[in-house]
């Protein structure tokens, strides 16, 4: 997932437009009391920044926030009020997981959405198959998974089910195509993703598609300026044969790519510390000061640029970004509306080599 970091703070939101709108929230003691809707203050700024979701008929705000350090390092009254920074600037798609903090991410992200009355205004994408109590893709386990997770949610549909595939037990892709379809009819889900497929599975899931069953139309897949191999290749060009619409998780690379963390004196022996000490190399250090000397030309942060260069990506419509402080939503979203020339582009890729 793209996150800042260890123990990461920031001063506050950059300047900007959309920097400078009102973060207001409801009073914590509101979220105490999750009884009645309460209306986000405010009508999203960025309404018309939207763009197609593939083929799944959803149009999204082309930053998809993820709910990974939700019940987490974020307790609820801070999560909802990422929540409302992120759909007060115009952001309107959400991502998160079963598996997330045992399920108390989708907790937090159904209060909010019924909270602030918001559930037609959200595109919800949901991962499953890593729930250790549902494991895998097999059918009955995928049925247990999705009503597990509609109820938490508190809603009675997921616009975008990503089967994760990386874990349980191999399960046949036409068995899971096949309860797939079962829970589309039955209305509890919209569209479908994926997150661990090859290439090949690809190709025979649009095999199995041609013969009736539900299409993948979307591509969960860790990508980033230091990790392009895993997408890279024949992936990729299936993706983009099939019009798959890709969504990258760990757009910062653990957050490494928000440049806050720049020695392994800065992180702990921490999972996360372990994981942004691996990038930092000479090739992650190069990588930051390219990406640095960008940002200073169009006055963003380096994180900023991380979200621009994903966005250049062909096939790339949006990624997922997990943040733990309402400043990291605005400058994560300055990405959005940053170009980057064809030389950006090159200064970039000739760093991370």
């Amino acid at each position: 997932m793209g996150f800042f970091g260890v123990g990461t703070t920031s001063s506050g939101d950059p300047a900007g437009p959309a920097a400078r709108v009102s973060t207001a929230t409801a009073p914590a003691a509101d979220l105490r009391h999750p009884s009645a809707p309460i209306p986000v203050q405010g009508a999203p700024v960025g309404a018309a920044v939207r763009v197609a979701l593939g083929e799944t008929g959803e149009r999204i705000f082309p930053l998809i926030l993820g709910g990974a350090e939700f019940g987490w390092h974020v307790d609820i009254a801070a999560a909802h009020r990422i929540l409302d920074a992120y759909y007060e600037r115009g952001g309107n798609a959400l991502k998160t997981s079963d598996a997330y903090s045992s399920g108390r991410s989708e907790h937090i992200i159904g209060a909010w959405m019924s909270r602030r009355a918001l559930r037609d205004d959200i595109v919800l994408g949901v991962r499953v198959g890593t729930n250790p109590d549902y494991p895998g893709l097999g059918p009955v386990n995928l049925i247990r998974a999705v009503e597990a997770s509609l109820t938490r949610l508190h809603t009675d549909r997921i616009d975008v089910l990503y089967l994760d595939a990386t874990a349980g037990t191999p399960t046949a892709l036409e068995d899971t195509l096949a309860t797939a379809e079962w829970l589309i009819e039955a209305g509890k889900v919209r569209a479908l993703g994926s997150l661990g497929l090859t290439a090949s599975q690809l190709v025979e899931a649009r095999i199995l598609a041609s013969a009736g069953y539900p299409r993948l139309t979307v591509l969960d897949v860790p990508y980033n300026v230091l990790r392009q191999g895993d997408f890279d290749g024949d992936l990729r060009l299936v993706a983009g044969a099939q019009g798959i619409a890709v969504t990258p998780s760990q757009a910062l690379a653990h957050g490494y790519l928000a440049g806050v963390h720049r020695s392994r004196a800065q992180v702990g022996d921490s999972v996360r510390g372990t994981q942004l000490a691996a990038a930092m190399n000479r090739r992650g250090t190069r990588t930051l000061r390219a990406m640095d000397k960008i940002g200073a030309e169009l006055s963003i942060p380096t994180s900023a640029v991380a979200i621009a260069w994903l966005l250049a990506q062909r096939t790339v419509v949006a990624p997922i970004v997990n943040v733990y402080a309402v400043a990291h939503v605005g400058e994560l979203m300055q990405g959005v509306g940053a170009k980057l020339s064809r030389a950006h582009l090159a200064e970039i890729v000739k760093a991370a080599q």
